[in-house]
C-alpha cells in the first residue's frame, strides 16, 4: 500500500514536471470533481468535515481530534491559498510591467525575453504548491487514521471513495441533461 502511494506519488510529479497546468487544472477530471479542485486535488478540511456525519457514533474525543485537524488542515489550505494568490499576482505584474515599447513585436526582444524567463521562473514554484497540497493532503488523512478505530477508518476510506463517484455521477447527469 505504501508502495503505491509513493509511486503516485511519484508519477504525478513526473506530471507535474511535463505540464503543471494539466496537474493544477484536473482536466482528467469530471467537470464537476474540477468544480471542487483544490490546487491539483480535494480540500482535507472539506472531507473531514463531510466524514464526521457518516462516522457516527465517535468519542468525545475523536470529536475533538477531528475538529482540531479539520482547523489546521484549513489554516494549512488557507496559507496556501494565500501563498498561490500571491504568485497569480506577482506573475500578472511581472507580465504587465513591460511597456508597450518592450514588447517583442517593437524589435525589444531582449527585454520581452527577460520578462518571459522572470515568469517562467514564478510559474516554476507552482510544482511546490502542488507538491505541499499533496503532502497536506497526505499527511491530514494519516492524522485522520490515526484518530479513527480500524472500522470507523474503513468507513471513512468508502464513505470518500462514494463522494466522489457521486461527484462523477453529477457530472454524467449535468452533461446528459436536456438543452434547450
Amino acid at each position: 500500500m505504501a508502495f503505491d502511494v509513493e509511486y503516485a506519488r511519484w508519477l504525478k510529479g513526473v506530471a507535474a514536471k511535463a505540464d503543471i497546468f494539466h496537474i493544477l487544472s484536473g482536466m482528467w477530471k469530471t467537470p464537476a470533481e474540477r468544480c471542487f479542485l483544490w490546487i491539483g486535488g480535494f480540500r482535507s478540511s472539506e472531507l473531514l468535515k463531510l466524514l464526521v456525519n457518516e462516522l457516527e457514533p465517535l468519542t468525545e474525543q475523536q470529536v475533538m481530534g477531528i475538529y482540531n485537524l479539520q482547523q489546521s488542515s484549513q489554516e494549512a489550505e488557507d496559507a496556501l491559498s494565500q501563498g498561490m494568490d500571491a504568485l497569480q499576482q506577482s506573475l500578472a505584474e511581472t507580465l504587465a510591467n513591460g511597456s508597450p515599447n518592450s514588447s517583442a513585436s517593437s524589435g525589444n526582444v531582449a527585454n520581452y525575453m527577460g520578462q518571459m524567463a522572470v515568469a517562467m521562473g514564478k510559474l516554476g514554484s507552482l510544482e511546490g504548491f502542488l507538491r505541499q497540497a499533496d503532502n497536506l493532503r497526505q499527511q491530514t488523512l494519516q492524522q485522520m487514521l490515526r484518530i479513527l478505530t480500524t472500522r470507523q477508518s474503513a468507513r471513512a476510506l468508502l464513505a470518500i471513495s462514494d463522494y466522489f463517484s457521486r461527484l462523477r455521477a453529477l457530472s454524467s447527469l449535468w452533461l446528459a441533461r436536456p438543452r434547450e
